[in-house]
């Protein structure tokens, strides 16, 4: 079997996920899966959660979105904790995590910073396995690492403190962002859980937070200011949302 002359793209795969490709590019993508088995198993991932959540919401896809949850609504209320109305939805990626949001009883965010928010969970993917090499600087390093990420992400930011949550600083890294530079800071537990905090520049304004979730992971996202979290980790939803909340109130405290 031969390699595509053309490295296949994350764009293409979507694409070919949403029965979007170009007919001319199917055979070099379907040749690619076959001798790309990582890329190959998040396309089957990506196809099982389309096939899962349209199954469930699809029927729901043409309600009118209530008064209370519509974007501009929610935007104007003061900035909180924020579950309220938006609590208790499921707020899942759809036809392989970038063609679509839906939630029962309200649309989704921009796609713009859905597409964030998927950056987010793959990079807490690749990094939370990794046994040597999990992080560029160690937890130890605190103040340089802070410092460091603070200047090519181009604002203050600082590793929240989570040993309330019983998770310890691993460290972190830089990483490339949709719109510019992110920083990746990872956490464990005694246990070993592994959680992730990615925050970058974000093409938003303010928004709610949500919770999402893609095959064993689960996110909270929010976005302060032009600013996006993204705290990710296991798909127990609680214990989730106690990481995320004391994150959440940090990045308040310190004004993003």
């Amino acid at each position: 079997m031969t390699e595509p002359n053309m490295p296949v793209t994350e764009d293409e795969l979507h694409a070919y996920v949403d029965n979007a490709l170009p007919a001319e590019r199917r055979g070099d993508v379907e040749a690619w899966l076959k001798t790309h088995p990582g890329d190959a198993e998040r396309v089957r991932s990506w196809r099982a959660m389309a096939d899962l959540l349209h199954a469930r919401y699809d029927s729901v896809l043409d309600e009118a979105v209530p008064k209370r949850l519509e974007i501009d609504e929610l935007e104007q209320r003061p900035r909180r904790w924020i579950y309220g109305a938006i609590a208790a939805t499921l707020v899942a990626f759809v036809a392989g995590g970038s063609a679509g949001w839906v939630a029962r009883g309200a649309t989704a965010a921009p796609s713009a910073f859905q597409n964030f928010t998927v950056d987010a969970l793959d990079a807490h993917r690749l990094y939370v396995v990794e046994v040597r090499h999990p992080v560029e600087v160690a937890g130890s390093e605190r103040a340089h690492l802070q410092q460091w990420l603070s200047k090519r992400v181009g604002y203050e930011i600082k590793a929240p403190e989570l040993d309330a949550s019983g998770l310890k600083l691993v460290g972190g890294r830089l990483l490339p962002g949709p719109e510019a530079p992110a920083a990746f800071f990872m956490y464990e537990s005694p246990s070993g859980e592994r959680y992730t905090l990615y925050t970058s520049r974000a093409a938003t304004g303010t928004t709610q937070m949500r919770y999402a979730s893609q095959d064993k992971d689960g996110a909270m996202f929010w976005a302060e200011k032009g600013v996006g979290y993204v705290v990710s980790g296991p798909t127990d939803r609680d214990r989730l949302n106690q990481v995320a909340r004391l994150v959440y109130d940090q990045t308040e405290k310190s004004g993003g």
